[in-house]
């Protein structure tokens, strides 16, 4: 197609100094969505998408195999109460996961669905956001959100009967639930109500509450949080036996955490008396008390990669802490499972997650010394997730797996016998292409080492059939990591003859928290080179070629393709932008952004004004180049990335650009930054994969 006539977007002659930096920012009209103009430019970008869509080739085929290879479903490793099992699973005929429950024997042991967003909602558009059952499976704690808002609203079930006892307990985003033993009462997070903080502070200043069920939520008493920073996240947990109560505080989504411990036999559920574990410590902290007494320390502090401590709740400060498993060279530890049942007898066990270069595994320890028995065979080179065992103890502990050609399973380890068994496969049965991976391990620009996955059709390396499409994936920030998992869109892209890479750069937490960090606030620099050092290497390696090399990134992610579009529009032959931050000078006004200052680091310091500055893709626009053809998908009820990065973003673009390539904005309404209904997944899957083959000259869907 021609160069696009792109709506007009009037530029404001808006030049702040800033630390002695001259900033522009002539789109800043975008950042209310709901002034006319901004409405009026919208719906005309709307229109400009829909043109363009129209001529995208494949489709209804690609449509029609996403859903095939999505028909595999999901299913969820299994949380026990007693003799009572809770999981999630989807079928094919599922727009959303359930959450299942399957009764005691002594109940007749049937599977029940205990929450099915549909039934609550036959639009789609809720989402179950979270769920706790209480310590004797009595009840149910969930959290339900609407229209893609994550703005979670807590309530109450009886699991036995399905009827509501409790809630709704609104301002509850992201709130754990720590029952307690009698299941009449549990501690929660909640935000102060919105006439009790600033404007435009609401998102902020949550607390520690105690709630006792089935009274007025408003009479709750605060126990925790007041005095403290506002950005404030708080973790709450309960030992099983209700003795001990833990608190966690982080500052947003800093990597670094304060750790509080009380003994609730000592002391009133109302003011418990709360000792310092950790405070003012450059390290994540994670603490529990568990059924033999100990308690259990998982903690990077000195240990990047992470350790397993123990000692004891009467001494639980660093300096009493004794390795149990000690940090591991070069896998980073993940989680871990305590297998103390009396059919072990006097050989309890401790089951260890790990991922070593991306790659989980999982190792068998003597629970006393933390000695190594050995390791547990796992069924490829995946992903394993949600390890766990019998809250009262147990012989068994189960876990999900997955791979890029493996939907979702679970299997079951049993720790008499040593072996591994499939507990529950995806419930749908599915026909996966011959896809191959490798791992490979290319140098970035300072000489780090970095890898990638590559996948291809089997037997069609680039000595047999040449450059040929290619996206290029990455995320790089905030210590996650991007292990191997089934995906619909890699498989079918994939299967029509192109090539789907994942680089695990730096800024996640692939190889722990030195990785992460060699990413984040003044080093995120490195995680752009990295992700351009990846790309080069697939052209140097025959894999593609840039007029054939898409990228691909959503949230931080799509800082990461907006900062690769504008520091190399060279390399790059078309870019799938979701969910982006992309103006990086007042990202900290808006949605959860103050959040993430330090991830990023503050546009209020100079020095970090300067990191921002040098790539914040919005303020790196220049008129005049050629830019890759951009697809960017945003989502009006997005409550974490606001959409006016990619309003204003698009703007500058579509102004600057030399070429004829598009600049394109998809805007979906009703749906938010993280889950949606499958049908709904599938379509903004189908527009991205059809705007990259449409870019990169192909692959061609059928």
């Amino acid at each position: 197609m021609p160069r696009p006539d792109y709506p007009t977007a009037r530029r404001q002659d808006i030049v702040e100094d800033l630390h002695g930096h001259s900033v522009a920012d002539p789109y800043r009209w975008l950042e209310d969505p709901a002034d006319p103009g901004t409405e009026a430019w919208s719906t005309a970008q709307d229109e400009l998408f829909a043109a363009h869509r129209a001529t995208w080739p494949g489709a209804d085929g690609l449509r029609a195999r996403l859903t095939q290879l999505l028909g595999a479903g999901v299913v969820s490793a299994p949380a026990w109460r007693r003799d009572r099992q809770f999981f999630m699973r989807r079928t094919a005929e599922q727009e959303h996961a359930v959450l299942v429950t399957v009764d005691p024997f002594d109940q007749g042991g049937g599977e029940r669905i205990l929450l099915d967003p549909m039934e609550i909602d036959p639009s789609g558009l809720t989402t179950l956001d979270a769920w706790q059952p209480s310590k004797d499976g009595k009840y149910l704690a969930y959290q339900l959100s609407a229209g893609g808002t994550e703005e979670s609203v807590l309530r109450v079930m009886d699991v036995a009967t399905g009827e509501l006892v409790d809630g709704p307990i609104d301002r509850g985003r992201y709130s754990p639930v720590a029952w307690m033993p009698d299941s009449k009462a549990f501690y929660y997070v909640r935000r102060l109500a919105p006439d009790l903080v600033p404007a435009g502070e609401e998102q902020y200043h949550r607390r520690v509450y105690l709630h006792r069920v089935g009274t007025d939520p408003e009479t709750d008493v605060e126990i925790f949080g007041a005095g403290l920073d506002k950005r404030n996240y708080y973790g709450v947990s309960v030992s099983r036996d209700g003795r001990w109560l833990t608190i966690t505080a982080n500052t947003g989504t800093a990597p670094r955490n304060d750790v509080w411990l009380a003994d609730l036999s000592a002391s009133p559920l109302e003011q418990p008396e709360l000792l310092v574990v950790q405070n003012d410590v450059d390290a994540s902290t994670g603490i529990e008390v568990a059924r033999d007494g100990r308690l259990y320390v998982f903690t990077d502090l000195d240990a990047r990669r992470g350790r397993l401590c123990v000692t004891t709740p009467d001494a639980p400060t660093a300096e009493h802490w004794r390795d149990l498993i000690p940090e591991d060279p070069e896998a980073v530890l993940e989680g871990y499972a305590i297998l103390d049942g009396p059919e072990l007898g006097e050989s309890p066990v401790l089951l260890c997650a790990w991922t070593r270069h991306a790659v989980s595994e999982l190792t068998l320890h003597d629970l006393a010394t933390g000695e190594r028995r050995g390791e547990v065979p796992l069924p490829g080179l995946g992903s394993i997730s949600g390890v766990s065992e019998r809250p009262e103890g147990g012989h068994e502990a189960w876990f999900g797996y997955t791979d890029h050609t493996t939907p979702s399973s679970v299997y079951r380890f049993d720790a008499r016998t040593g072996t591994t068994s499939l507990w529950a496969s995806a419930p749908g049965v599915v026909d996966v292409p011959d896809v191959t991976t490798e791992q490979v391990v290319y140098t970035s620009r300072d000489g780090t080492q970095v890898r990638m996955f590559v996948m291809y059709r089997t037997g069609e390396t680039p000595d047999v059939a040449g450059p040929r499409p290619t996206t290029l994936y990455g995320y790089g920030g905030f210590g996650i990591s991007l292990t191997p998992a089934y995906s619909a869109g890699i498989l079918a892209w994939v299967e029509a003859g192109g090539v789907y890479a994942v680089a695990n750069l730096r800024g996640g937490g692939e190889e722990g928290e030195d990785w992460h960090r060699a990413g984040m606030l003044g080093s995120k620099q490195n995680v752009f080179d990295d992700f351009h050092t990846a790309a080069e290497w697939l052209v140097e390696h025959g894999w593609t070629t840039p007029a054939q090399l898409s990228i691909s990134g959503g949230s931080n992610g799509g800082l990461l393709v907006g900062a690769a579009l504008t520091q190399r529009p060279d390399l790059y032959a078309a870019v799938v932008c979701s969910a982006p931050l992309l103006d990086m000078v007042r990202y900290e006004l808006f949605g959860l952004g103050e959040t993430w200052n330090v991830e990023y680091g503050s546009a209020a310091d100079a020095e970090q004004l300067g990191w921002l500055l040098s790539y914040s893709p919005y303020h790196q626009v220049r008129d005049g180049v050629a830019y890759p053809a951009l697809l960017l998908t945003v989502f009006d009820g997005d409550t974490r990335v606001d959409t006016l990065h990619a309003r204003k973003f698009a703007a500058a673009l579509q102004h600057a650009t030399s070429g004829d390539a598009p600049i394109l904005v998809r805007r979906e309404k009703d749906v938010g930054h993280g889950a949606r209904a499958l049908s709904r997944a599938i379509e903004v899957s189908v527009d991205a994969l059809t705007f990259t083959a449409a870019h990169t000259g192909g692959p061609t869907f059928r």
